[in-house]
């Protein structure tokens, strides 16, 4: 049993408690990746205008606690690996005169211990109490308090928004683009079933869907609103259980009324733009929506699809086939199998006479950067969405690419095409 982190946190704790050195307060920097947030940054304020930049000077030790774990956290505590260190400024962008220093943390989809959430049955995501000890080892400075926090593309959105409909309490975070469009699309995105709740800051991070504020998938739209749904408990929520498409939920109707309210809002939405999509739970919602106002939707892109195709009916189909849909779905997908949701609502869409609906069907979900979770690291198989939050889906059921006046596209590049 490695005890290292132990004694180097008790021998820090000891060094502050007699006061050899100076406490001082740092930034932690939370960001979105394939598989959730991530510490991967913790910025320094400088109490020293020599502070070093020599990322081996540095021990970084973490805990992680929560007053509502069904179960012990785990980890609980340990030491991170700082990769670099450089001169920024407060919130840790690069800065030759910065006031500060930045260490960057090593993260990866097996390195649960720089999460920031936990999944727990009963609540789903949560934040964790989530502390640093951060300590120069040559100078014994000590970094203890957080007193502050950045996160990349969280920070634009408005986190604040909320809606009553029907007796149905939701809320939203939303993205107002910078552009120059007077009439401006409207992107929607609806969270899986581990990201329900009232803290909006979980759908946008628990699976990177933050992503679509990203200037990439902004580009393709010319800018857009981003507009990112909170259930307080499940979309497939049916009041008296769950449903896969075979009852009435009890949100779809809330949630319309809550676009028409923010259209009403923001009177410059292109309402012949907007487009709705989700995963898993809120898969099954982009399709239920779908269904329910096949004209109000230019377009919509699912993945891991809930909704079972045993409850969509041939006349239903054909009530959408005109509507423009990009499926994504994994083979190995053990939640939401195949089988029995995506392939049999693809087929029976085809069926019906749609023209413009895709099925991007892979293998495995991957480490789609080939780096941080190793050569060959397969996620769970539910994680398609990772590819649409990324931007790679490209390929149609026959594994042929997917073409736009002959010209292959991207799933953002194609929805950005679709208008009613």
């Amino acid at each position: 049993m490695n005890n290292r982190p132990l004694l180097l946190l008790s021998l820090f704790m000891i060094l502050a408690s007699s006061g050899v050195y100076a406490q001082n307060s740092y930034t932690l920097v939370v960001e979105g990746f394939d598989w959730g947030p991530a510490v991967n940054k913790v910025v320094l304020s400088n109490s020293n205008s020599d502070l070093s930049t020599d990322p081996s000077d540095y021990q970084v030790f973490a805990t992680r606690s929560s007053d509502l774990s069904e179960t012990p956290i785990n980890p609980a505590k340990g030491e991170r690996t700082v990769l670099s260190a450089y001169k920024s400024d407060a919130k840790g962008n690069r800065a030759v005169d910065g006031s500060h220093v930045t260490l960057n943390l090593s993260v990866a989809p097996n390195l649960p211990l720089g999460s920031p959430f936990q999944y727990m049955r009963s609540y789903g995501n949560v934040w964790v109490d989530y502390k640093l000890s951060v300590t120069n080892t040559a100078t014994l400075e000590v970094w203890n308090k957080e007193a502050d926090r950045v996160m990349p593309l969280i920070d634009e959105f408005d986190l604040n928004g909320k809606f009553t409909a029907n007796q149905v309490d939701l809320t939203y975070a939303s993205f107002t683009p910078e552009t120059d469009q007077e009439d401006v699309p409207l992107i929607i995105w609806l969270h899986g079933g581990g990201e329900g709740g009232t803290d909006t800051t979980i759908p946008l991070l628990g699976n990177r869907a933050a992503n679509y504020a990203s200037d990439e998938i902004q580009d393709y739209f010319g800018g857009a609103y981003v507009m990112v749904p909170q259930t307080p408990t499940r979309w497939m929520d049916s009041g008296e259980g769950s449903t896969s498409g075979e009852k009435d939920d009890i949100y779809f109707e809330a949630l319309k009324a809550m676009f028409d309210d923010f259209i009403a809002k923001h009177p410059n939405v292109d309402q012949d733009r907007i487009y709705v999509g989700g995963c898993s739970n809120g898969g099954y919602m982009g399709l239920k929506l779908i269904l329910e106002y096949p004209d109000y939707f230019a377009g919509g892109y699912i993945s891991a699809l809930a909704y079972r195709g045993a409850y969509l009916s041939d006349e239903q189909a054909k009530s959408i086939k005109d509507v423009p849909i990009w499926f994504v779905h994994s083979k190995d997908d053990s939640t939401t199998v195949a089988d029995q949701t995506v392939l049999p609502v693809y087929d029976k869409l085809i069926k019906a006479g749609a023209k413009d609906v895709h099925l991007t069907f892979y293998d495995h979900v991957v480490d789609i950067t080939g780096l941080l979770g190793g050569e060959d690291y397969h996620y769970p198989g539910h994680w398609s969405w990772i590819y649409s939050h990324a931007n790679l889906s490209q390929t149609d059921f026959d594994g042929k690419p997917v073409k736009v006046n002959g010209v292959s596209v991207t799933i953002m590049q194609w929805l950005a095409g679709q208008s009613n």
